[in-house]
């Protein structure tokens, strides 16, 4: 290679690689798909974000199954840990969530049935310390619902408050969202009442890390909520699923800035939706808003939100833009020393 190839290769290179990195990629890493890889995963039915243990995602399967977790590592889709849950049925295993005890809480209560058995159960036990197989004894919780049995799959645990709640799957076309008691009961029956009405199937829940967003998904359809006094307010932007075969997981990332969407079947796959707008949790807006020299008042984060639709978008492209013309430049400064160079050689 020359003189002349060798001081403008690097400068080309470089530009050539920038022009083929995707939107984002000169600012920090979103979460990415992956697939389960453990073949014994194959009626994957909820899905929880490691407090712990960062980008591992827990997970279970739905009836039919041991009663186990799996703890599965988001960046290659390989099963890192597998607790066994001793001293329970697990009859219909539909949920999993994290309390902000750290603890795990596992939803048995899904019915096949359409709301035959009068009883169902939740199951709490510590998230571990150390991903390793591992069997432990739960804490077990009897449910009830007040208005009589139902079929559920979404248990959700509030972050700030610990208060546990669950959404049955349909009611009359629709849904209901029931809240627990303050704190479960090891003892008698805990009895959740309704809150609202849904007006969507529902296969699975979750609050955002911060507790100001409850997401609640169906086999095709998601609709986002303020959350607000222990009530949920419908917000007008809509959330739009992955297409996938049989949806039915959802969980926020630990930053609270994406959805990761799963579904069941042999090798499924959890993909990721980014936030923006009054989509985001009021935290990460207010964050957002601070770092851009906004306001940091109670209402900063949704309004600074909207206005920043598409913000972060933006921001890696204007981000990717600037570091092309810095390239720009530095090639047009080396054809410049260049022609210098052969001037001053004649």
């Amino acid at each position: 290679m020359g003189r002349a190839a060798r001081l403008l290769a690097a400068p080309l290179l470089a530009l050539a690689a920038l022009a083929c990195l995707p939107a984002g990629a000169a600012a920090d890493e979103e979460p990415e798909a992956f697939t389960m890889a453990d073949p014994r995963i194959v009626e994957s039915s909820g899905l929880a974000a490691s407090l712990r243990h960062p980008g591992v995602y827990w997970t279970h399967n739905d009836s039919d199954d041991a009663a186990r977790l799996f703890a599965v590592d988001g960046a290659t889709g390989e099963t890192v840990a597998t607790v066994t849950l001793s001293g329970v049925q697990a009859r219909d295993v539909e949920a999993v969530s994290l309390g902000p005890d750290g603890d795990l809480y596992v939803g048995d209560i899904g019915d096949n049935y359409d709301g035959a058995w009068s009883e169902v159960w939740i199951y709490r036990l510590p998230e571990p310390a150390e991903l390793a197989d591992a069997t432990v004894t739960p804490t077990v919780y009897t449910v009830q619902y007040a208005d009589g049995p139902r079929d559920a799959e979404a248990l959700m645990v509030h972050p700030v408050t610990g208060r546990v709640y669950l959404v049955s799957k349909k009611q009359d076309g629709g849904a209901k969202l029931y809240a627990g008691p303050e704190r479960l009961s090891e003892s008698g029956v805990n009895t959740f009442e309704p809150v609202a009405d849904i007006g969507l199937w529902v296969t699975d829940g979750a609050f955002s890390p911060d507790g100001t967003r409850l997401l609640l998904r169906g086999y095709f359809t998601a609709q986002m909520y303020r959350w607000e006094d222990g009530t949920p307010q419908e917000l007008s932007r809509r959330v739009i699923p992955p297409l996938q075969a049989q949806g039915e997981s959802v969980t926020f990332t630990a930053d609270g800035r994406t959805l990761m969407f799963g579904s069941e079947g042999e090798a499924s796959a959890v993909e990721p939706v980014p936030l923006a707008g009054e989509l985001l949790p009021d935290s990460v807006a207010r964050q957002d808003a601070a770092e851009d020299g906004g306001g940091a008042g109670p209402d900063a984060g949704s309004e600074a939100g909207d206005a920043a639709d598409g913000d972060r978008d933006g921001a890696r492209i204007s981000t990717r833009t600037a570091l092309t013309l810095v390239l720009a430049a530095v090639v047009v400064l080396g054809l410049r020393r260049l022609f210098s160079r052969r001037g001053q050689g004649g």
